[in-house]
């Protein structure tokens, strides 16, 4: 059974940092693609972060320069680095498979295994 759990996040306020992971367990991590997604109060699930098998990564244009997204292939792990923090980034943050997710997906209901989330809140 493939498992994802997610942990980390919290509050800070703007400006700040947050580091959010996700673990994995039933699935190597290395070997597919995965997406961090995040759903704040009434937004849709938004796509923040992909990290590839191959080690390259993208980031939308909305988080580009304040997120940053690694893995470690020992632990099974994915991280978010998030710097700069704003009140829009506000969510509940997910990890997901992107492969079968893609750039748009139903956070926490999506294709394949999602945790629970983790929530970062950022306030003003």
């Amino acid at each position: 059974e493939v498992r994802l759990e997610e942990f980390g996040g919290g509050s800070t306020q703007v400006g700040g940092s947050l580091k959010v992971s996700c673990r994995g367990s039933g699935i190597t991590l290395r070997e597919t693609d995965m997406g961090w997604y995040r759903q704040g109060n009434g937004n849709r699930c938004e796509l923040v972060s992909v990290i590839r098998s191959d080690g390259t990564t993208y980031v939308p244009e909305s988080v580009k320069g304040r997120f940053t997204v690694s893995r470690d292939n020992v632990e099974n792990m994915v991280h978010l680095q998030m710097t700069s923090l704003k009140p829009e980034d506000t969510a509940v943050y997910y990890c997901a498979d992107f492969r079968t997710n893609g750039l748009s997906s139903d956070c926490g209901v999506g294709h394949g295994a999602w945790g629970q989330g983790t929530q970062v809140t950022v306030s003003s």
